[in-house]
């Protein structure tokens, strides 16, 4: 199959035509991959677009450096990702590799010119496929029929791929939630390898969960993911309270459809008291911002709604007068949020604090 949508067309800016046109040169063979083939599969522009090549790190800096251009966040460099700064634009560029050793949490790697041998490293058969400049599909493990179908596979076989970073089980209800139609339509065989692999992320730190968990939060099926990851004994190692509240997930979720909330005001809802909100830090290093969030709704989500009569609103509004908390505006629209008051919402954003004179006395 050869791709030639508009978003791909979109891509081929003077510096990736530059790019370009120095790997061919070098006859390096370089290509689109993962997450933003994907992306231009279903027809959306990627955000950011990661490429891979047969050149080695050593080869790629040989060859940027003779052509006077910038090389930018060597960091990357022992993994095998170049990244080039061309025409106001960087490029990430990581040579083909196969994982040596991994211990659950990162990789030793090898390199290789063998595209299908990257492939099968990758987590999901939606993000192991490739794309050629010229449009062409390198479709290894049948990511483009999965992502037709809204299908969520790991690539080969799902405890392997687990053990070799167990983050990958949060990366794969994140994808669920971004691309499945279906709440439940999940391959037992990949339910039971979470299960079975869930431990494991004990060993994984939390800024790193919390980064795959906020956007399970954001994603559509949230209150069926959480549930499968009280199911299947994810919870406990990932910060969440041990008997949180299922209930009020599911009416939460409902509250909040198209309202936008902030991931901490659709997980508050598990949380029956504040220490569960300072359990969940403590495990997954949350902002203060968030945890300050989850703190106020958990105190405030009962005691603070709506008046009765002409004036629904004006609880809120008095609130916010007398408050001398920083952010107390944004907490209450989180609020209102939460409770499912998409009107008053509206009201409060339109709503400007009157501003009252210093007195003299």
């Amino acid at each position: 199959m050869r791709l030639q949508t508009p978003q791909f067309q979109a891509l081929f800016t003077p510096g990736l035509r530059s790019v370009a046109e120095l790997f061919e040169k070098k006859n390096y063979e370089l290509r689109i991959a993962g997450g933003a083939v994907r992306d231009l599969l279903s027809g959306m522009t990627p955000q950011d677009v990661d490429f891979a090549t047969t050149a080695t790190p050593a080869e790629m800096k040989e060859m940027f450096t003779s052509a006077g251009v910038r090389l930018i966040n060597n960091k990357g460099e022992k993994h095998g990702t170049i990244t080039a700064r061309l025409h106001e634009q960087n490029f990430e560029i990581t040579t083909l590799r196969i994982d040596v050793v991994t211990d659950g949490r990162h990789a030793e790697v090898e390199f290789t010119t063998d595209w299908e041998k990257d492939a099968e490293r990758r987590d999901l058969t939606v993000n192991s496929m490739f794309l050629g400049l010229d449009g062409m599909l390198y479709d290894f493990f049948n990511g483009y029929e999965d992502l037709k179908n809204k299908k969520i596979r790991f690539v080969g076989k799902a405890s392997a791929r687990i053990q070799e970073d167990y983050l990958r089980i949060l990366r794969y209800f994140r994808f669920y939630g971004r691309i499945a139609e279906k709440p439940d339509d999940h391959e037992p065989t990949t339910l039971e390898a979470i299960k079975e692999n869930a431990k494991g992320l004990a060993g994984i730190s939390g800024e790193r969960i919390w980064v795959e968990l906020k956007k399970i939060l954001l994603g559509n099926h949230v209150n069926h993911l959480v549930r499968l990851l009280y199911e299947l004994d994810v919870a406990q190692y990932i910060g969440l309270p041990l008997n949180g509240s299922l209930e009020e997930l599911d009416r939460v979720t409902k509250n909040v459809q198209n309202l936008c909330p902030k991931p901490m005001t659709v997980l508050t809802s598990l949380f029956k008291v504040k220490d569960d909100v300072t359990n969940l830090d403590l495990r997954l290093k949350i902002s203060k911002e968030e945890k300050n969030l989850g703190l106020f709704l958990v105190k405030h989500r009962q005691e603070l709604t709506k008046a009765v009569g002409p004036e629904p609103l004006r609880p809120y509004q008095d609130f916010i007068m007398d408050s001398r908390e920083a952010n107390t505006n944004s907490k209450i629209m989180e609020l209102l949020k939460y409770q499912g008051e998409e009107h008053l919402l509206k009201e409060l954003q339109e709503w400007t604090v009157p501003s009252f004179p210093v007195s003299g006395h």
